[in-house]
């Protein structure tokens, strides 16, 4: 059975169009086999020093620490489990929002989802996909206002996840007929997809 993980990181709640865009997307999926994980409405702990220190193996850990490295652990076991990835990512100031970055940080592992040899950098979590589904105000994408593409596919490529898809739902403060315009580009390019995850 294919086993898909999805993330949401919008901070607006049920006024949230990249997480409408997900929902619409995993109904025609079907449920079986999703796990969905909410970054905003259930938020994982930034990274300080402490914890950063306990994921890179640092001995002994306090209790706090042994708490950031099972948080991790379980979410790395998430992401090997799953298929397919699909994160809901919509641009804030530029880039990502920061509960989506703090879920990268506990997932991007030396030596458990990548590992440096002689040829540089190895992604551990080869044979997956990614769908990223991605909202802005305005209309960024291919120009250099657009940050969150090329990070989301650097920092996926880095953990071995090559084949990433993107789904942009633009211009979403330009007005109404500009935001469904944006919605409906999206839901097409969702349909499409969904045929291949």
């Amino acid at each position: 059975m294919t086993t898909t993980l999805v993330l949401k990181s919008s901070i607006l709640g049920e006024y949230s169009q990249s997480s409408k865009l997900i929902d619409y997307m995993v109904e025609r999926m079907g449920n079986e086999g999703t796990l969905l994980r909410d970054l905003a409405a259930e938020p994982l702990p930034m990274l300080d020093g402490a914890g950063a220190s306990a994921l890179r193996g640092g001995a002994p850990l306090n209790e706090q620490q042994q708490a950031v490295l099972a948080l991790s652990d379980r979410l790395v076991e998430e992401l090997k489990r799953a298929d397919t990835l699909v994160i809901a990512a919509p641009m804030y100031n530029f880039h990502i929002p920061v509960q989506l970055k703090a879920w990268i940080d506990l997932i991007c592992r030396a030596g458990v989802t990548f590992r440096y040899t002689e040829q540089g950098p190895q992604g551990l979590l080869t044979g997956k996909k990614a769908v990223v589904v991605t909202t802005s105000g305005g209309r960024h994408k291919d120009s250099p206002h657009d940050m969150v593409t090329p990070y989301l596919r650097t920092v996926l490529g880095f953990i071995g996840i090559d084949e990433v898809e993107f789904v942009y739902a633009e211009a979403q403060g330009m007005g109404e007929e500009a935001q469904q315009a944006g919605l409906k580009h999206a839901r097409n390019q969702l349909d499409a997809l969904v045929a291949t995850v």
